[in-house]
């Protein structure tokens, strides 16, 4: 959205009263979202019982259901300024807290060993409702803010230092999402005098003068933000404008010119008091991410493995039974960071020796596969003693699947990126599983395509994003035409 240089007076006080909104909005998000969480374990015990007369065990439940909810809700930025985020990534905070929420408390109630006092329908529906009720006035909220933002109320005023293309890009970009409320008033040129750029919407952006006119300019136009689109290059001219509005609060921000690159979720972090740039990175290796990301892998994977205890039993004995050797299989893969572990699977061929350094991958009709062995690969019932790897710290329920060690060898130095999917801890299924790249990767192709959904989960990993890879793994994960 562009504006001309001068605008009518009292559009500017109408958009002024609203300008400083961060702290009410933060105010009502918490007091909302404490109210939602509340709300919705009365509508839920309701739901389950028919009536609201909670007795001191559910009420002690629903207080700290809403103490941890609203604390979650503030370690994950839940109350930060979403101005210019998206909404994709406000619910994945809201989904993050909520399901983190009821971990604890699941993990609570088996700790203190009350958990049979609880109903677990209330707990789900709980789970489930508050997040809807949360996302939903959340989305509501941004929608009107959106609104009177494309209205010119609520705005915020930017001046744009640049001459080339990087900065027709950012001005285009903020074009086309009036509902942010950021408003370009113009280019401020570091180089020779120009008339304006035109986007390709068609609207002319002034050019307000040179770098050395900053201040001034600022002043003038009632500039809440410079963002400074120059090559990394131009250190001198950044601090030039650094320099002139060094007396004044205006906020400034860089766009680095960094597009070219093939990043993994790219991010400014400080390191002993320097900014840096990480050009590749997760979102799962950061604190809150991690934390949550290890309490998601440690709760479930110890209640799955209470569940299918008896089926790990039956298999162990069939094993054993049925072919001389041990009941599981151990072989080293490379697990985050590029450490090796023993990876568990239950034993489904016969005992063989392999050529040093090399790891002949199984084939359909593979005469070294057991009967059981080939039902338990049909069903990948093979892989569930890795819920102990998980359990010990070495894997994650949702990652990359871990590779012998030959194949990393190999395919390293022909599949492009191929090790940055070592980045995170490799995990019994994945977004590549689910997508039907299971089994042999008998071509390079193949290996690529995994490579890629790997690399796009890493990316764009989220809570949400596990427990649908998880749903989609027990709805057609178990039993697929590539499993050997």
């Amino acid at each position: 959205m562009i504006i001309p240089n001068i605008r009518d007076e009292k559009e500017v006080k109408k958009g002024l009263t609203l300008k400083e909104h961060s702290a009410s909005v933060g105010i009502s998000h918490r007091v909302l979202d404490i109210l939602c969480l509340f709300a919705t374990g009365l509508f839920s015990y309701w739901l389950r019982f028919s009536h609201i007369d909670l007795n001191i065990a559910y009420k002690n439940v629903l207080l700290l259901g809403v103490i941890i909810g609203a604390t979650l809700l503030s370690i994950f930025g839940g109350y930060r300024a979403w101005r210019g985020s998206s909404f994709t990534s406000e619910i994945q905070c809201v989904v993050s807290a909520t399901f983190g929420t009821f971990l604890l408390l699941v993990l609570s109630a088996f700790a203190t060993q009350t958990s049979e006092l609880y109903s677990r329908v209330w707990v789900a529906t709980w789970l489930g409702s508050s997040t809807c009720f949360i996302i939903g006035y959340r989305l509501i909220l941004r929608q009107s803010l959106g609104a009177l933002r494309a209205k010119g109320l609520n705005i915020r005023s930017i001046i744009i230092i640049g001459d080339g293309l990087l900065a027709q890009q950012v001005a285009e970009r903020l074009e086309q999402h009036p509902e942010m409320g950021l408003v370009v008033q113009g280019i401020v040129s570091t180089h020779e005098e120009i008339n304006s750029i035109t986007t390709h919407e068609g609207n002319l952006i002034p050019y307000l003068g040179n770098l050395k006119d900053l201040e001034v300019i600022a002043k003038k136009h009632k500039t809440d933000q410079v963002w400074i689109a120059l090559p990394i290059n131009e250190a001198e001219r950044m601090e030039q404008v650094q320099a002139a509005l060094c007396n004044s609060s205006i906020v400034i921000r860089m766009v680095p010119d960094i597009f070219g690159f093939r990043l993994l979720n790219h991010s400014v972090t400080e390191v002993a008091g320097l900014p840096v740039i990480n050009l590749s990175t997760s979102h799962m290796l950061e604190g809150k991410n991690r934390f949550l990301k290890s309490l998601e892998d440690k709760v479930l994977s110890f209640l799955i493995l209470v569940c299918i205890s008896p089926i790990l039993l039956a298999l162990a004995v069939a094993i054993k039974l049925t072919s001389k050797g041990p009941i599981l299989f151990k072989q080293y893969r490379t697990g985050a960071n590029g450490q090796d572990f023993k990876v568990y699977k239950f034993r489904s061929m016969v005992v063989h020796n392999e050529e040093h350094g090399k790891v002949t991958q199984a084939k359909k009709g593979d005469s070294r596969i057991t009967p059981i062995g080939a039902f338990m690969r049909k069903t990948s019932l093979d892989e569930l003693p890795q819920f102990i790897n998980v359990l010990q710290g070495r894997m994650s329920i949702v990652g990359p699947r871990p590779h012998a060690l030959a194949h990393n060898e190999h395919y390293k130095t022909i599949v492009e990126s191929y090790m940055r999917r070592h980045m995170v801890k490799p995990g019994i299924t994945g977004w590549a599983q689910v997508n039907g790249l299971r089994g042999e990767t008998e071509t390079i192709d193949k290996m690529e395509s995994r490579v890629e959904y790997d690399l796009y989960y890493i990316e764009n990993w989220s809570i949400w994003f596990d427990l649908r890879i998880i749903f989609l793994t027990v709805l057609k994960g178990f039993i697929h035409k590539n499993a050997i």
